[in-house]
């Protein structure tokens, strides 16, 4: 395998790759996901980023809404409502249906990559698509509200708790999924995805053996920052850092991934001091097809020019 390695998690992950896979041949795109938002509900394995990048790669994702699929309908969530059921996590009829047939097949025997690849297939997306692990992992929020599983400082209490420190209960002994490695090593290029650094990729990095594998490859590796003008476009990414007593800047997102990366690929109008690295620029907002795309364009420019 060769082609460009993408590591992604959220909405901005799934715009970046979405943007590669309408730049290159899409077979050529791997993109490995984080599985620290993944929890259960409900008695359901749910993995929100794995599903926010198939449903954006399939063009069943509601843009407008920014998480969640288009047309979907609530049936299941009135009637949950009404019997008194936990509603703070909305689960539509659609989506349900992915994490109906997901936790089926996880306890028939099949792994989350086989679940991912089967779901891929099935809405035709010719990028390979790993979760970065097949064991769990849990990311875990230290606040001023007490510890908290991601998704309840995520969704249910809207990332108002102020951030003292992020965990990941399990990395320590989580596995890569099969192809993960392989695919870093074989990469011309691997791309960071605009995700949120602390939440959504350092999650990934966690799990043994993938920051190595970054370290050691030959591929040159390329960040897209997640802020524009010192703010996050969406989510919690610049309150985080203030929380943390970091600047909310592009050199702090440096400094963050200092000895991982090549280069970082900062919004035109910003900066990036302190480093020696590689800065490529580029207006980095992803409203339009063509925004994905002129971005994941400046990321491969950046890295064949680091190659």
């Amino acid at each position: 395998m060769s082609g460009t390695v993408v590591l992604t998690g959220g909405v901005g992950g799934a715009k970046l790759v979405l943007g590669l896979l309408n730049t290159v041949d899409p077979s050529y795109v791997t993109a490995i996901v984080n599985v620290g938002d993944d929890f259960r509900h409900l008695g359901l394995h749910i993995s929100p980023d794995i599903d926010t990048l198939l449903y954006t790669l399939s063009g069943k994702a509601n843009a407008a809404q920014g998480w969640g699929r288009q047309d979907e309908t609530w049936s299941l969530l009135t009637t949950l409502k009404e019997l008194g059921g936990e509603d703070w996590f909305l689960l539509g009829d659609h989506d349900m249906a992915v994490h109906v047939l997901r936790t089926h097949m996880l306890a028939q025997g099949q792994t989350l990559a086989e679940v991912t690849r089967h779901v891929a297939s099935k809405w035709g997306i010719a990028a390979t698509i790993f979760p970065a692990s097949n064991d769990p992992v849990a990311t875990l929020i230290d606040s001023d509200e007490d510890t908290l599983e991601f998704q309840r400082y995520f969704v249910e209490k809207r990332c108002a708790p102020a951030v003292r420190a992020v965990r990941f209960s399990g990395a320590e002994t989580a596995a890569p999924a099969d192809g993960v490695i392989e695919a870093i090593h074989a990469a011309d290029a691997v791309l960071i995805a605009p995700s949120n650094p602390w939440l959504s990729v350092d999650p990934v990095l966690a799990i043994p053996g993938i920051r190595a594998a970054l370290q050691q490859c030959s591929a040159p590796v390329v960040a897209v920052s997640p802020l524009i003008g010192g703010k996050a476009v969406k989510g919690p990414t610049a309150k985080l850092m203030g929380e943390l007593g970091l600047a909310i800047s592009n050199t702090a997102i440096a400094e963050h991934y200092r000895g991982l990366i090549d280069g970082l690929l900062i919004d035109e109008g910003d900066e990036c001091d302190g480093q020696e690295l590689s800065i490529g620029r580029t207006a980095t907002l992803m409203s339009t097809l063509d925004d994905k795309v002129r971005v994941a364009k400046a990321a491969l420019a950046l890295a064949a020019r680091l190659a």
